[in-house]
């Protein structure tokens, strides 16, 4: 009889979004064990090369959430190692983790994207870099970490105070984009082919980091109640932009939707290389919406990255 596949599944990390890449990367090991496959836990540390070379999986399941996992280090390490991973490579992961970056490469390709500009942080002090409302976001992280949505009437004030509470005070360079008002909405794409689109409908503020994770603060409406242009249109970009984008496995494509200019109105926000596999993600649900369980879906991402 053969031996099982042996999957490393990596997870945890030091990014800001270690607690959900843990719940990510428990779900899938028990998934992958309940498969039959032979799953070893890596909560990843500094010595993370040290602990895959002794276990020598056959493939390792990615399962991190932002940097290092997300922005091409842990990729360009297991290029290195001659170590199959899940998801996509380094080259794709460098760019899409990059908000500047990503536009650099989508727009040109006639992907709408909000228009934005690189400001010091320093600077917003004495002026705002756009009308309000605007945002303004870190230009690599993932999951809504550190957003920012600065409104005329907002508590940050005019011009934004050095003791206000926001990413100004944790990161020396945001990008500033005009504030798209209307509706969040995502598309997850699976190997190549795009699954459907889900509403996100915060039941408070905007759709940030906890209301990702905190069951119950957003409603996901899948699929999404919307016109079948609008929904075909962002299908259709959501697979573009994982073509163009390189990626490989799973992607998940955020957009923006102003619903009183049509399809003028829509906007692709970024592209997320390593989405969440947590059971309130947003990949696992349109998977089953489409016929695929958890099970099934982890089983594919791994199948694909030892093709």
């Amino acid at each position: 009889m053969s031996e099982p596949i042996h999957v490393a599944v990596l997870m945890g990390g030091w990014s800001n979004e270690r607690p959900v890449s843990l719940m990510s990367g428990n779900g899938v090991a028990d998934a992958l064990e309940s498969q039959g496959y032979k799953v070893s836990r890596v909560d990843m540390d500094r010595n993370v090369a040290q602990v895959l070379a002794g276990l020598r999986p056959d493939v390792v399941f990615n399962a991190l959430h932002g940097v290092p996992g997300e922005d091409g280090t842990v990729q360009g390490m297991l290029d290195l190692m001659q170590i199959p991973y899940t998801h996509s490579g380094m080259v794709t992961s460098v760019i899409a983790i990059d908000k500047e970056l990503t536009k650099q490469r989508l727009v040109p390709h006639g992907i709408p994207m909000p228009k934005g500009t690189i400001v010091e942080s320093e600077s917003l002090y004495t002026a705002d870099p756009l009308p309000r409302p605007y945002v303004l976001k870190p230009v690599n992280e993932g999951s809504s970490v550190g957003v920012a949505i600065v409104k005329a009437d907002g508590n940050y004030g005019n011009p934004i105070a050095r003791d206000a509470v926001g990413p100004w005070q944790e990161f020396d360079t945001l990008l500033a984009e005009p504030f798209i008002k209307g509706r969040e909405l995502t598309v997850a794409v699976l190997g190549e082919k795009p699954l459907c689109v889900t509403e996100l409908k915060p039941k408070s503020g905007f759709y940030d980091f906890d209301a990702k994770y905190t069951d119950g603060l957003t409603e996901h409406v899948c699929p999404a109640q919307i016109p079948q242009d609008i929904a075909d249109y962002m299908i259709e970009l959501a697979q573009r932009a994982h073509e163009l984008l390189g990626c490989k496995g799973a992607s998940r494509t955020d957009f923006r939707w102003d619903d009183e200019l049509g399809r003028d109105g829509v906007f692709v926000l970024e592209t997320n290389t390593q989405p969440g596999m947590t059971p309130l993600s947003l990949v696992p649900e349109q998977a089953r919406q489409m016929g695929i369980s958890y099970e099934q879906l982890v089983d594919i991402l791994v199948k694909e990255a030892l093709a």
